[in-house]
C-alpha cells in the first residue's frame, strides 16, 4: 500500500508541475507581447537601440515556449524563463530603459523567482540581482552601463525591492507550509480510508481495487496470480471465553505473522471480522498452497498469548488460483467453497488438499 499512496501523491506533484507549466507558457506569451508592444513605443520614440534589444529578449523566450513544446522539458523551460527574465532586468537596470524607469521592472521578478524556484535558490538568484544592482548603481561607469540614478532613487529602489523580497519569501514560505501540511492530512485521510484501524493491513475497499488491478493485469499480459482466503478458527469462543482484547490482539498477532511470511509483492487483507484474504501475484496454484500450508504451520505452533494465558488459535484457508476461475468474483466464489470444504473436513487445514498422484512413479504433488 505504500507504493499505491506513493504513486497516488507522485501524480498530485505531476498535476501541480503541469499547471505550473501551462503558468509559464502562458507568462512567456505575455511577455513577448509586452516587449513586442513596449519595443514599439520606444521605437516610435526614437529610442531605437532600446527597441531592437527589448525585440531581441523577445527571441529566447519564443525559443523557450518551442523547445518546450518539443521536448516537454519542465526544468529547462524554468531556467530558460529566469535566466531571460534575469538577463532582461539587468540590462534594464545597466540602461535605465526609458527615462531610468528600468529598474522599475525588477519588482517582478522576486514573486516569480520564489514560485519556480525553492526558497533557497530563489534567494540565493535574488542575491546575485542585488550584487548586480549594486554594481551599477555603486559604478556607473562599467562597461555597457548609461544610466545614472539619484541617491534618493537608490535608496527608495533598495528599500522597497527589500521588502517585497521579504514579504514574497514569507508568502512563499507560509504557502509552502500550508501545501505540506494539506498533504501530509491528505496522506493519512487515504491511509488511513485503505487500511484496517485494527491490524494495519489493506482493508476490504483496498483489496477489492487491488484485485481488480491485478486481474486487468492477468487479461492483458497473461500473468496468472492466487488468493487464499482465510479464517481464524472458532474465533468467537477466543472472544467469549477471553474477552473482545484476546480477539482483538489475536488478530494484530495473525497479522504481524502473516507480513513476515508473505512477499513483498503480495497483499494481505482484513476481508471482515475473523477473514483474511491474500492476493498472491506471479503465483500458481500449487505455490499458493504451499504458502497457505506454510502459513498454517507456523500459526498451529506460534505462542498466541493474552495476559499470560495462551490462546487456541488455528486457522483454515481456500485457496484458488485465476486459471480456475472466469472473473474476480467467481475467483472469490471458489476460494469461499474450498474455506467451507476445509472447515467442514476439521478445520486448521488447507483446501484444496494437496496430495500425491497414485499413477505415477515419483512423489510429485497435485491436486
Amino acid at each position: 500500500m505504500k507504493d499505491s499512496t506513493a504513486s497516488s501523491h507522485q501524480g498530485v506533484g505531476e498535476t501541480e508541475d503541469i499547471r505550473i507549466s501551462r503558468i509559464l507558457t502562458w507568462l512567456s506569451l505575455m511577455a513577448i507581447l509586452f516587449l513586442t508592444g513596449i519595443g514599439a513605443k520606444a521605437w516610435f520614440a526614437s529610442h531605437y537601440d532600446h527597441a531592437m534589444v527589448l525585440w531581441a529578449f523577445a527571441v529566447p523566450l519564443a525559443a523557450n515556449m518551442l523547445w518546450f513544446a518539443h521536448t516537454g522539458n519542465r526544468t529547462i523551460q524554468k531556467t530558460g524563463l529566469i535566466a531571460t527574465v534575469g538577463v532582461l532586468f539587468a540590462y534594464l537596470i545597466a540602461s535605465g530603459g526609458e527615462n531610468n524607469t528600468g529598474p522599475l521592472w525588477f519588482y517582478v521578478f522576486p514573486p516569480l523567482l520564489f514560485y519556480l524556484t525553492n526558497l533557497k535558490t530563489g534567494t540565493a538568484i535574488l542575491l546575485f540581482c542585488y550584487l548586480v544592482a549594486i554594481l551599477v548603481f555603486r559604478f556607473p561607469e562599467l562597461p555597457m552601463v548609461s544610466a545614472e540614478y539619484s541617491t534618493d532613487f537608490k535608496i527608495r529602489f533598495f528599500a522597497t525591492l527589500t521588502f517585497e523580497s521579504i514579504f514574497c519569501f514569507v508568502l512563499e514560505s507560509s504557502r509552502l507550509k500550508v501545501r505540506n501540511e494539506l498533504l501530509t492530512l491528505a496522506r493519512v485521510h487515504e491511509h488511513a480510508a485503505r487500511t484496517d484501524e485494527l491490524t494495519s493491513l489493506a482493508n476490504r475497499r483496498e483489496m477489492q481495487h487491488r484485485l481488480a488491478a491485478e486481474f486487468s493485469r492477468y487479461q492483458r499480459s497473461g500473468h496468472h496470480f492466487s488468493i487464499a482466503l482465510i479464517d481464524l478458527d472458532l474465533f468467537k469462543g477466543i472472544n467469549d471465553q477471553y474477552g473482545h482484547h484476546a480477539g482483538d490482539e489475536t488478530l494484530k498477532t495473525f497479522s504481524d505473522l502473516t507480513r513476515r511470511i508473505i512477499r513483498q509483492s503480495d497483499v494481505a487483507a482484513r476481508w471482515g471480522g475473523e477473514e483474511f484474504l491474500l492476493l498472491l501475484p506471479d503465483t500458481s496454484l500449487l505455490q499458493a498452497l504451499a504458502l497457505a500450508e506454510r502459513l498454517r504451520s507456523e500459526v498451529e505452533n506460534s505462542h498466541f498469548t493474552f495476559h499470560g494465558q495462551r490462546l487456541p488459535v488455528s486457522i483454515s484457508a481456500g485457496v484458488c488460483s485465476i486459471a480456475k476461475a472466469g472473473s474476480v468474483d467467481e475467483l472469490l466464489k471458489q476460494a469461499d467453497i474450498h474455506l467451507y470444504s476445509a472447515k467442514e473436513a476439521g478445520r486448521n487445514q488447507i483446501a484444496p488438499r494437496v496430495r500425491p498422484r497414485q499413477d505415477e512413479g515419483d512423489n510429485r504433488p497435485a491436486t
